[in-house]
């Protein structure tokens, strides 16, 4: 099976922004419901926070690997096809978002059982290097997205090699 090549979504960051607003405060909402639901007791501010992200958003999991070029990027996304997906890019930091929904209905008897299920990502990455974004790729291959990002001339010149004496 061949690769799902596709080009980098260019979305606008205001697009982005207002929807990490909204992921936050669909989080902080469930948080505080933990809280509340748990007795109210303070100090475990955290705790409820990271559970909460953990039902609301599927982890992406990104390595990072670097030339004196470029850098690649690696994220596993299974399940999720090019459509489904945005990614931002600027100088030093790279966002990738995405929403897939399924359902499925199970019919026993009269009884009709359907369920639905939205996994959603949200990964920001704050990269080592500042890239050109006008000349990244992207290839979505068995679940595993792949940016080929191009460091800038100036990130190239930055590098600085020392010897021994």
């Amino acid at each position: 099976m061949a690769p799902e090549s596709t080009s980098l979504k260019v979305v606008e960051p205001q697009t982005l922004s207002e929807r990490i607003n909204r992921l936050h405060d669909t989080i902080a909402r469930r948080a505080f419901e933990l809280f509340e639901g748990r007795g109210g007791f303070f100090g475990r501010d955290l705790e409820h926070w990271f559970e909460a992200e953990s039902e609301l958003l599927h982890p992406v999991h990104v390595s990072i690997a670097e030339t004196d070029d470029a850098l690649e990027v690696k994220a596993e996304l299974p399940g999720f096809s090019p459509k489904e997906l945005q990614i931002s890019l600027e100088s030093g930091r790279l966002i990738i978002s995405g929403k897939k929904e399924s359902s499925e209905e199970h019919k026993k008897g009269k009884v009709v059982y359907s369920e639905r299920c939205s996994n959603e990502i949200l990964r920001v990455v704050d990269l080592p290097a500042a890239v050109d974004a006008t000349k990244a790729t992207a290839t979505l291959k068995n679940g595993v997205l792949s940016l080929g990002l191009p460091k800038t001339a100036k990130a190239k010149a930055a590098k600085v090699e020392v010897k021994a004496a």
